[in-house]
């Protein structure tokens, strides 16, 4: 499955295509995820829990697209100012949208905190699994 939000004229960049990959197939792994855990949560504990996890995968997956749009725009050594920039701004653009979305997911929505946070820690981590479970 792969998950394409990059524009046609980043596709054109090649040093890029391999980051690209790896951030569609992360971003598309965890949607996934939060789907079956949403179905789990559903058929276990009812409504309220699966709503705390689809809201958690909300709050996780957006950021995570939104830097990955942002790190994967430029490549090669002559921009590789606009590299490191354009990375560090999509950092500090996941962080200040993930810290928008929890505040307005715990202001308008009845979270639970187990569901919402374990959840949360979980599709946070799968980057970490990712690289085991697809041979990137």
């Amino acid at each position: 499955m792969s998950v394409n939000f990059f524009n046609n004229n980043n596709k054109k960049n090649t040093l890029t295509k391999a980051g690209r990959k790896i951030a569609c197939q992360q971003i598309g792994f965890s949607i996934i995820v939060v789907l079956i855990c949403t179905l789990v949560t559903y058929l276990n504990w009812g409504l309220v829990s699966a709503q705390s996890v689809i809201a958690a995968g909300v709050v996780t997956i957006i950021p995570n697209c939104l830097f990955a749009f942002k790190a994967f725009r430029y490549a090669g050594a002559s921009a590789s100012k606009l590299v490191i920039k354009s990375f560090f701004s999509g950092v500090k653009l996941k962080m200040l949208l993930m810290a928008i979305l929890l505040i307005f997911a715990f202001k308008i929505m009845v979270i639970l905190p187990i569901a919402f946070f374990g959840t949360f820690f979980l599709v946070m981590a799968l980057p970490l699994l990712t690289p085991f479970l697809f041979k990137l």
